[in-house]
């Protein structure tokens, strides 16, 4: 590396730099050994200054070596600084870059009496007598080592500060970039330090925010509305706009950029601020939109975005705009947004698509934010959206951009804004369907499903004429749904947006379903589409539109050969459609056809997946409701119901799971199948307790739970209570066992919730009874059935409860959980309140 070859010398540093990056970070041992040896080397290569392209491969090597082996240098920390610091003030601006980068690197390691110096040597930089050069050198080091030491660098922050803040305000627009910069770095890696000083940094930021000595944007603001004419009118100017103020002397421009960047940071890092923000930086940033330097503009739009992105994390979800109060951060953004769109309506035709991409992304925001919040100004925006979707103005990425904007538009406003607007808004989305390119067509089928949902709301009523584009959107998504040659992506988005247009419209495509319903059936049969057309078939059966499905016939064994497979997913989906065919199509079902779906249900009822079994109980009952004669078969009890019982014994079972088995329960009790009748589902649910020999037992859950289905059929059969109630009274008094006796107690408990016991006289006293039993759990289950009877009649048991609770001190405990299943399970004790307390 210090040959006078210069060859050798670029090859030798190549290989060190090559060796650094790969030796391994294991302190000690060989890479120590290769670190400590070249470091001295490498510093008095960087001291002496005599070629300046060793100087700065040492440099380079020099800021790797203390990235990577920062700790394993530590004894040569202060001789690398003492070579470093002299290379601030070289008359070369590349060994000081480098000097810059080695420092920021070195504060990484290095103990406090070095880090210590290297900041007293900055500020003396500062305060001495520096020429401009060197005070940009120095400015840029702290605000590097700032980066790389903020927690270290705090404690300093304020000599710093006041300095930079004097030469902020020199002739001297690179000093000024710098300065401004070094405040970005000191907000981000200084919040605590930082806080007194944000408004004297905000207030700077708006000063050079707007310091653009060579341009006058008042002539820009009388012509630009002509020149947004002639730029919608497709007169295109290939000359470069501004080209009087591209001059290479001109840095304001860096300038203005690290105001925004440093604005950016303020906003992104002081969330308390936000109200004063809206107050004082809202309004500069919109007047900033008109930015004439791209690179500029990209950054004060990301500034007002990230106002917005704080904003949204400030207040809490389904905040209704119209109740706000007054200087809350929603509010005072209510109030911006006419400004808001006023300011990016010209940026919205802009020729730079990243100005126009820009504009995108700040709205989107804002709808995220602030849902609704465009509905009066959706006219404003068309024009642009235009514009961007043009095959003449836009890029692929920009229309992919605009298509995207306008589905968090269509998703985050009521459809009845967009209706005076359709006409306009939808010809480029269908024209933009039928794109050549992949992405675009599945952004845009995107979009149409959700145009189908605002042209034709199916959940509010609407005086809107949706029919003279009903035939367009379904022959544009028509070709892509036949297509077979294009892209997974858009082959599952013609899909589900041909499903969402026959849900929404198929009364209007009456003569066209025969043609489509059919490629849903292929699309069916496809491993990869097959998701997806679970999906959208979902969708049609759902419709409130009653559309007939003349496929179901070849649909449903389909459907039941997918609840074998080994996809999860699917198998929901599947679950989800079929519950959807049997209940609104139950007509073109019958028993026949239905035993393609019940042959594969005894495996889907395992504890394994709660989700997928509570899915297979709600279609069972729904089986049971409209078609009990499906279940008239030998796989009902043979295969069926043992499964069932299983999972009314799992411990796991609990929540929309259990409910579900109770709602079978008592859809399977009512529809009186031959041998499942009342006393044969009850002799079923009891078995499992009255068969419990020598030392075997059930979880405690599967007690409650197999208590709970007793309860559902009984209800279900309410001539029944009464016998049954009286048989498990018998029960507890006569118990053989603990289980015989706590589910006894249960089961009462359970029965009481929903039927008025009070005409079994003195039920109260026979479980009362049950708290002076040795067990516990016999203690802890008759609580719970006192508790679970008064549900059932407040006026009659509560008192009882209280006058307990106030008489028997020796069993309070046991008569307050008693009370506290009444308090929190029964919806009437609110009106019982004056006896409680």
């Amino acid at each position: 590396m210090i040959s006078e070859k210069e060859q050798l010398r670029d090859i030798s540093s190549i290989g060190l730099k090559t060796v650094i990056a790969e030796l391994p970070q294991a302190p000690g041992g060989l890479s120590g050994s290769i670190c400590k040896t070249i470091t001295q080397r490498l510093t008095t290569a960087i001291e002496r200054q005599e070629d300046v392209s060793v100087q700065l491969e040492a440099l380079d090597i020099v800021a790797d070596l203390l990235a990577r082996f920062g700790n394993v240098l530590s004894t040569y920390h202060t001789n690398i600084l003492n070579a470093l610091l002299p290379q601030l003030c070289s008359q070369r601006q590349a060994v000081r870059k480098r000097t810059i980068a080695a420092c920021s690197n070195l504060v990484l390691s290095c103990n406090n009496t070095c880090y210590c110096s290297l900041i007293e040597h900055l500020y003396r930089g500062l305060s001495g007598k520096a020429n401009n050069t060197q005070k940009r050198t120095y400015i840029q080091c702290s605000a590097a080592v700032c980066r790389q030491s903020g927690h270290r660098f705090g404690e300093h922050i304020e000599n710093f500060v006041e300095k930079i803040n004097e030469y902020s305000g020199e002739e001297d627009d690179e000093l000024r970039e710098y300065c401004l910069q070094a405040f970005e770095s000191f907000v981000n890696r200084c919040p605590k330090e930082i806080t007194k000083y944000i408004p004297s940094i905000v207030e700077l930021c708006l000063q050079y925010m707007t310091y653009d000595p060579n341009y006058n944007y008042d002539d820009e603001d009388e012509d630009n509305d002509d020149r947004c004419i002639e730029i919608m009118e497709g007169e295109d100017d290939d000359e470069e706009e501004n080209d009087e103020y591209s001059d290479d002397d001109d840095m304001s421009w860096k300038v203005r950029r690290a105001a925004a960047k440093c604005l950016e940071a303020v906003i992104s890092s002081r969330i308390e601020f936000l109200a004063e923000f809206y107050k004082t930086l809202s309004s500069a940033l919109i007047a900033r939109f008109k930015e004439r330097e791209e690179n500029v503009k990209s950054d004060i739009f990301y500034a007002y975005i990230a106002l917005l992105k704080q904003t949204k994390a400030s207040v809490s979800t389904n905040i209704d705009p119209d109740s706000m109060e007054q200087e809350t951060p929603l509010y005072l953004l209510q109030q911006q947004v006419p400004f808001i769109v006023k300011g990016v309506y010209s940026q919205m035709r802009e020729k730079s698509i990243k100005t126009r991409q820009d504009c995108f992304q700040l709205l989107k925001e804002l709808c995220n934010v602030l849902p609704g919040a465009l509905a009066g100004h959706i006219g404003e925006l068309i024009p642009g959206i235009q514009y961007s979707l043009g095959e003449k103005n836009s890029s692929s990425n920009m229309k992919i951009d605009a298509l995207s904007f306008i589905y968090c538009l269509l998703t985050s406003h009521p459809p009845e804004v967009f209706h005076p607007y359709i006409p306009v808004l939808l010809p480029p989305v269908i024209n933009a369907v039928g794109d050549n390119f992949y992405k675009i067509t599945a952004e845009a089928l995107n979009v149409l499903q959700e145009l189908v949902k605002v042209i034709r709301p199916l959940n509010t009523p609407s005086n809107f004429d949706f029919t003279p584009f009903v035939n367009d959107i379904y022959m544009c998504t028509l070709i892509r749904l036949r297509a077979s040659d294009i892209d997974q992506e858009v082959k599952e988005r013609a899909i589900s947006t041909m499903g969402q247009i026959v849900c929404n419209l198929g009364d209007y495509l009456s003569n066209e379903l025969s043609v489509c319903l059919p490629l849903f059936l292929d699309r069916l049969r496809n491993e990869i589409t097959r998701l997806t057309t679970v999906k959208a078939l979902t969708k049609i059966a759902g419709s409130p539109l009653g559309i007939h499905l003349s496929i179901i016939k070849d649909a449903v064994p389909i459907l039941g050969s997918f609840l074998r497979k080994n996809q999860r997913a699917l198998k929901l989906s599947t679950l989800l459609l079929l519950d959807c065919l049997i209940k609104n199509y139950s007509q073109s079902l019958n028993a026949d056809l239905l035993q393609h779906v019940i042959a594969e249900i005894p495996p889907l009822l395992d504890e394994s997946d709660l989700h997928i079994a509570q899915w297979t109980l709600v279609i069972l009952k729904s089986i049971a409701e409209l078609h009990p004669r499906a279940l008239v078969r030998k796989s009902m009890t043979k295969y069926i119901l043992p499964e069932i019982m299983n999972l009314v014994k799992s411990p796991l079972l609990q929540g929309a799971a259990l409910h579900s088995m109770l709602e079978f329960f008592q859809a399977l009790v009512v529809c009186r199948i031959p041998d499942l009748g009342y006393n044969e589902l009850l002799n079923m649910l009891v078995s499992p307790i009255a068969n419990l020999v020598n030392n075997q037992t059930l979880h405690k859950q599967a007690y409650y739970s197999l208590a709970k289905c007793v309860a559902a059929v009984t209800v279900k059969c309410s001539d029944k209570a009464l016998p049954v109630i009286h048989q498990f009274i018998y029960d507890i008094q006569n118990a053989r066992s603990d289980a015989q006796h706590i589910f006894g107690l249960l089961v009462i408990g359970e029965i009481g919730r929903k039927i008025d016991l009070t005409s079994v006289g003195k039920l109260e006293q026979d479980i009362i009874q049950s708290f002076s039993a040795v067990s516990e759990e016999i203690k802890s289950a008759a609580s719970y059935a006192l508790g679970s009877i008064c549900i059932g009649n407040l006026p009659y048991y509560l008192p009882f409860i209280l006058n307990e609770i106030q008489n028997q001190p020796k069993r309070q405990y046991l008569l307050l959980h008693s009370l506290k299943e009444v308090i929190e399970k029964s919806p009437r004790t609110r009106y019982c309140y004056n006896s409680l307390f």
